[in-house]
């Protein structure tokens, strides 16, 4: 389907009121009745930094899982070194360790997700 748009030029003059009525006889209409409103637009697209105190504010109480930590690895050595801290932290048990551990080796350090690069939470929130 064409659609033809009669576009004024700055060249361009309208004769008369009638050449304005007759292209656009609902806006010609509404200004001869005054139902126009004015309209102020502000934009405010905010900054980097204001984005990243918002997502702070948002992800103040959130408590990372060990695999958040693996995700940030870039290799299996990495992710044992995260499963060590924590073991020696006592935030994760023995059991936990052996686990996370085996599927390590097993299945590789991307079978606990996606890599988490810098920002994730920003982009993609707290439930990623």
């Amino acid at each position: 389907m064409v659609c033809k748009i009669k576009t004024l030029e700055v060249d361009d003059k309208m004769s008369d009121d009638e050449d304005f009525e007759k292209m656009y006889p609902k806006l010609n209409r509404e200004l001869r009745e005054g139902r126009t409103v004015r309209l102020e637009i502000r934009r405010d697209m905010g900054t980097e930094s204001d984005a990243k105190e918002t997502a702070r504010k948002i992800v103040k109480h959130f408590t990372p899982a060990i695999t958040d930590f693996i995700r940030r690895c870039d290799n299996i050595e990495q992710a044992m070194e995260i499963v060590d801290y924590m073991l020696k932290r006592q935030e994760i048990s023995e059991t936990e360790a052996r686990r996370i551990k085996t599927q390590l080796k097993e299945n590789g350090l991307r079978s606990f997700g996606s890599k988490k690069e810098a920002d994730h939470y920003l982009k993609y929130g707290i439930d990623r």
